[in-house]
């Protein structure tokens, strides 16, 4: 076979692939969305849900969505930053580090399922935070620690060294330079980054039915932390399985489509400055 015909072959491979992978995520989304559009409306994304009687909505499992991804990037965004650059920065080559690395790269490999039990054992039980929002929280937090933390020494070394070397250069301390210098410049990779685990956080459920539970709050919109809280893909998975209300389908159908739309639009919203911050950055390449 000659080389001519090699690469052929590897292009229509190529080309078949990318097709493939487009017309498969076309049809989930025409699917998902097709089927779920029709039964959302005001009530049903705002409203309260019904244990009995049709026609209930799913607003405090969405607002419940939100609270519980916002607690996860309070506690996993820093520390995973700040761990990102201690291994990329001040961290020395040595074997210990390596195993830092090796620990790290397994623990993101590890199934939800088992975070979730982890997170009902130290959260619920021993810190005695029973179902609960923040046992919810710190438990996906956990799961994304890894993450945020590879994606974060990624992104360091990505920036080139000679920044580094012409920051302290110019007499600044590793401080000023990773703040002034190393943060902006990797800035696109670490929104990048917290997409992935904000999309993440979002559509988790496994971790959440051992940890934040299958009931929300009387209250609505209740801001205690400590009070059970059902997440919309947690209600997914209830109403397809074990709810007693005769339209469970349709209000499966409907917060399918509306879990991807919200999935959807918080990735454009994060991925909309990240390319305006990286065209800056770049030189409006």
């Amino acid at each position: 076979m000659t080389s001519k015909t090699t690469d052929r072959l590897a292009t229509i491979y190529f080309w078949a692939s990318g097709i493939a992978i487009i017309l498969i995520l076309a049809w989930f989304l025409v699917k998902i969305l097709g089927e779920g559009i029709p039964h959302l409306s005001w009530h049903f994304i705002f409203g309260k849900p019904e244990e009995i009687k049709a026609g209930g909505g799913v607003g405090p499992q969405l607002f419940n969505s939100f609270y519980v991804l916002f607690l996860s990037l309070v506690i996993s965004v820093p520390i995973g930053v700040f761990s990102g650059i201690y291994l990329s920065v001040y961290a020395q080559k040595n074997w210990f580090t390596d195993l830092v690395r090796i620990s790290v790269e397994a623990l993101s490999s590890v199934p939800s399922i088992v975070f979730g039990l982890f997170g009902f054992l130290l959260f619920a039980n021993l810190l005695n935070l029973k179902f609960s929002i923040l046992g919810g929280a710190a438990t996906v937090a956990l799961l994304n620690l890894p993450v945020m933390v590879r994606v974060t020494e990624e992104a360091i070394k990505t920036v080139p060294e000679s920044y580094w070397e012409a920051s302290l250069a110019l007499g600044s301390t590793k401080w000023q330079a990773i703040r002034k210098v190393l943060i902006p410049a990797a800035l696109p990779n670490l929104m990048t980054g917290i997409t992935l685990i904000a999309g993440r956080a979002l559509g988790e459920s496994a971790i959440l039915i051992y940890t934040a539970g299958l009931s929300v709050s009387r209250f609505f919109p209740d801001f205690n932390p400590l009070k059970m809280g059902e997440t919309l893909s947690v209600h997914l998975w209830y109403v397809g399985a074990e709810a007693l209300v005769p339209d469970a389908k349709d209000i499966a159908k409907g917060s399918a489509a509306l879990l991807l739309i919200v999935v959807l639009l918080f990735n454009l919203l994060l991925a909309i400055p990240s390319r305006i911050l990286q065209k800056r950055l770049t030189g409006g390449k």
